[in-house]
């Protein structure tokens, strides 16, 4: 096992690699515990659940709502939970965000941790404090900063993801390796056999370098008022097409970060023979590059993305893979670069 810490404004968050779920009680306090998870993770892994009452919610992006959270807080209330509660979200990304979301604003704040039982959520979604929901649609437009305690990331767990959700995990490695480490980049390329069928190997070099490059920035930019957009890197474009078209995050982050290489080339950030690079190695990873869009739609949705500032657009360009920049764009300048890539 090896241990990272965030220290953050609202305290240490501790990243345990390697980790195993079957050990989750001896990271929770004598007080009492409610269980976060959805019924999948349950059906698998609930024999090493540690005993307290566990509140089980649907699965899917639909049911990352206000109406969910308002759910768990009835089941809160009736289970007369005060401030010493600890909450536990046992699940993907989609469990770590509503757990955050719940225990930082049920009784102004109690304690939690986390789970994460997906690759998405131990290299990127489980990690780094943001917790939120979507609203009319909208991806995390309503949420908070906060820190878990701990982060159990259990290599064992990612057994039994399916196709789709390795390849939201994935999409997130690459995009690390795309902002800030060129040699996990490389490392991703020479090694696609591995990566795919997610080897021991392949699973260590993933999840810790992933958990190392965020923690570095969060560590340095908690609130995302700098550096920390850079974990942003093809979510603008992403965002707006999950929201339109409903394609799973992994594939529309991977089409987003096309879309961003591309328009990095043209403003002469990017060579273009790296945009190619980028592109192949999304290509081997099995994660698509390109769709047909409602253009109108896309950026309707686009209007709407919580890093815009008036007219302008917090956007990650990329000078090379391995380094990322941070650059305001017009969003009448966005939208031209949908109506011509897309």
């Amino acid at each position: 096992m090896k241990i990272l810490e965030i220290n953050g404004s609202t305290g240490k968050s501790t990243l345990l690699v390697g980790e195993k779920l079957a050990n989750l009680a001896t990271y929770l306090p004598p007080s009492q515990t409610v269980i976060i998870t959805d019924g999948n993770v349950r059906h698998l892994y609930g024999d090493q659940f540690p005993e307290g009452r566990v509140i089980e919610i649907g699965m899917g992006e639909g049911i990352k709502t206000l109406e969910t959270v308002q759910d768990i807080f009835r089941e809160l209330v009736a289970l007369q939970a005060d401030r010493t509660l600890f909450i536990v979200g046992i699940g993907g990304g989609i469990v770590c965000d509503i757990t955050g979301f719940v225990a930082s604003t049920y009784l102004r704040g109690v304690r939690f941790g986390f789970v994460a039982t997906t690759l998405l959520a131990q290299v990127d979604a489980g990690v780094g404090g943001k917790n939120g929901v979507n609203f009319s649609g909208y991806k995390n437009m309503v949420g908070v900063f906060n820190q878990p305690e701990f982060v159990i990331c259990d290599p064992e767990v990612l057994r039994t993801l399916s196709v789709q959700d390795r390849g939201c995990g994935l999409a997130e490695v690459v995009k690390h390796a795309a902002i800030t480490d060129d040699r996990l980049f490389g490392y991703l390329e020479k090694n696609v056999a591995e990566v795919l069928s997610l080897s021991s190997e392949a699973v260590q070099r993933m999840v810790y370098d992933s958990v190392v490059i965020k923690s570095e920035i969060v560590n340095r930019d908690e609130k995302e008022r700098g550096e920390r957009r850079k974990l942003n890197f093809g979510h603008t474009f992403g965002h707006a097409l999950e929201k339109v078209h409903r394609v799973p995050h992994g594939e529309a982050v991977s089409i987003g970060m096309m879309a961003a290489a591309k328009l990095s080339a043209k403003k002469g950030r990017l060579a273009d023979a790296q945009v190619v690079r980028l592109g192949n190695l999304l290509e081997l990873l099995n994660l698509p590059t390109r769709m047909a869009v409602d253009k109108a739609k896309v950026i309707d949705a686009l209007r709407h993305d919580k890093k815009r500032e008036n007219d302008m657009v917090h956007f990650v360009i990329l000078r090379r893979l391995g380094e990322a920049v941070v650059e305001q764009i017009p969003l009448p300048e966005l939208e031209a670069v949908i109506h011509e890539l897309f």
